[in-house]
């Protein structure tokens, strides 16, 4: 039987706005776990969103058509009347979160719906566990990084037993172990569960249904098996084995004498992904960034990564021959290293000295060099460095059209740059040292 029912839906954010959602019809069955893809700008978000009474309650815009979720149909119902029968996730923890201490924000939604007190700390405790975040109940939320905070929002969540759960982008700030643990665990529910995610291979491996957007429509619903099929044919970016791993690091401790820069430090990156790694100075972000392409060996944990290069800070200083071509050659032939000068703007200074050029030219002679061996891992350590905001531009520009042959890394301090770029953000703190 059909939990929620979306007909002839129209939105649009503000008045004049373009076409965020127009979805015929989409009907979600109870007890039905259904994966949601697709690219930035898609729509997923605001079809949850929509899903939930966000919009247009919340969410200003133009709306037409109709939600019905349990019977409810949003237009006439405020969202709080779907509090208890849809919850969400959202993809900024941080803004869900209303409490000071981790036991009383997951108990918080369960006082609200006026949940008999002696069912309240059990079912806390249960949604907690359910996230591997037990430990945290009695710790104060502004104490938690980001992974915990996270999980918190999801035990909160969970504690709900709603019969509609949406998550968005779950598992973007849970380490690779967690995320996984956490897929496992909602597997198992018995509410219908819509997953918008990035990263698919681990929905896909626990859904029946999957969801394709595009442009605000649904350009595919299938069952998840003719799903895979179509994604082979038309996104194959969007299947595991199209997005490997190109580098895993797990549990990592790496010191320096008796200074301990890292440790228990895990990062994944998958072909196809650009992460940021960002953090204060002195946590250890370029150290990890070395031991993901083997240039470190750390002194415990596990890592594993595919043919790498690395562009370390303030790569000019690096230079080694008297000609620009020969500089970028050293790691490739010449045609590959008159393509990678193409790419960063330097085709006119092949048979110049490197040292002849400015500072800002020879950190794009450096950015060829490595370009040019086309690794399936690019590890860049403060690329923007200096770089004036139109280069800054040009680099994001090139780094996303090549996205798809690699994985990117990008460790840097330049925030807005990174929200341009990145998929996805690592942050690391000395409280636990990767926060994704």
């Amino acid at each position: 039987m059909a939990l929620a029912v979306v007909e002839n839906l129209r939105f649009a954010y503000g008045t004049e706005g373009r076409t965020a959602l127009d979805v015929q019809s989409l009907s979600i069955d109870d007890g039905e776990h259904v994966a949601l893809f697709g690219p930035s700008g898609s729509g997923k978000s605001t079809l949850l969103r929509a899903l939930s009474g966000l919009v247009p309650h919340f969410h200003g815009g133009v709306f037409s058509g109709s939600v019905v979720v349990a019977g409810i149909d949003t237009r006439e119902a405020r969202p709080a009347q779907l509090a208890g029968t849809v919850a969400s996730v959202f993809q900024d923890p941080e803004d869900q979160v209303v409490m000071t201490r981790v036991a009383n924000e997951v108990a918080f939604g369960l006082e609200n719906l006026a949940v008999e007190p002696a069912e309240i700390w059990p079912r806390v405790e249960e949604a907690l566990a359910l996230v591997g975040a037990e430990h945290l109940a009695g710790r104060t939320v502004h104490e938690l990084s980001a992974g915990e905070l996270q999980r918190v929002c999801l035990a909160s969540a969970l504690a709900l037993r709603p019969r509609l759960l949406l998550l968005d982008e779950p598992s973007s700030q849970l380490d690779p172990e967690a995320a996984e643990a956490f897929f496992d665990a909602v597997e198992q529910l018995p509410c219908a569960v819509i997953v918008s995610e990035q990263r698919p291979a681990r929905p896909l491996a626990h859904v029946a249904r999957v969801l394709f957007m595009e442009g605000g429509r649904i350009v595919l619903d299938a069952p998840r098996d003719e799903a895979v099929e179509w994604l082979a044919v038309n996104r194959p970016l969007y299947l595991p084995h199209a997005a490997e791993v190109v580098c895993s690091v797990r549990g990592v401790r790496f010191s320096y004498g008796d200074r301990v820069a890292l440790e228990e430090a895990s990062l994944e990156v998958r072909r196809g992904e650009i992460v940021a790694l960002t953090g204060p100075n002195g946590v250890g972000k370029t150290t990890l960034a070395k031991i993901a392409v083997g240039l470190l060996a750390p002194d415990a944990g596990r890592v594993e990564h595919a043919p790498a290069a690395y562009l370390s800070q303030d790569p000019g200083r690096h230079l080694v021959t008297e000609r620009v071509l020969d500089e970028v050659a050293l790691g490739a032939d010449a045609q590959r290293a008159r393509e990678a000068l193409a790419k960063v703007g330097l085709t006119e200074h092949s048979e110049r000295h490197p040292r002849d050029l400015s500072s800002g030219e020879r950190e794009r002679l450096a950015l060829a060099a490595v370009l040019a061996t086309e690794p399936d891992l690019l590890v860049l350590d403060e690329p923007t460095r200096g770089v004036d905001p139109e280069r800054k531009t040009e680099l994001a520009q090139l780094l996303r059209s090549e996205a798809p042959t690699r994985g990117t890394l990008v460790v840097t301090h330049d925030l807005p740059w990174a929200l341009e770029l990145a998929d996805r953000i690592v942050t690391l703190d000395v409280r636990e040292n990767v926060r994704v």
